[in-house]
């Protein structure tokens, strides 16, 4: 799953909501990436922490709000768990809650489906 992920620049080929995202060096720390939804505006998406195989939070900032995306990825006797925790922050948080957030999160089921199914292709 590492992998699918850290190759920002083919989102587009495994997620149908992704109009593009694009990334210049590597996925770590520190970096950042452009990123549109289909419909939606180009965002500028910054990570701001990043362990290989294991864990990675990504930041956006939105007027008068902050979102973190939070997604780990643990190992299990019954097989990879993957969890995605979304926080918002802020004064309009509310407002970046209903209007962003939920969208994102009502999404991930099928978005998870998705992912597993490329991700054993690689």
């Amino acid at each position: 799953m590492w992998k699918l992920f850290a190759d920002v620049n083919n989102w587009h080929t495994w997620d149908g909501g992704v109009e593009f995202a694009k990334m210049e060096g590597r996925f770590e720390k520190g970096n950042h990436f452009l990123f549109k939804p289909k419909g939606g505006p180009t965002l500028k998406i910054g990570i701001v922490e990043a362990t290989e195989s294991k864990s990675f939070t990504d930041f956006t900032k939105f007027p008068l709000a902050k979102m973190y995306g939070v997604h780990t990825f643990e190992e299990t006797a019954g097989g990879l768990t993957i969890t995605t925790t979304m926080k918002v922050e802020g004064v309009l948080g509310f407002l970046w809650r209903k209007i962003v957030a939920q969208k994102i999160v009502d999404g991930l089921p099928a978005d998870m489906e998705q992912q597993i199914k490329t991700a054993k292709t690689l």
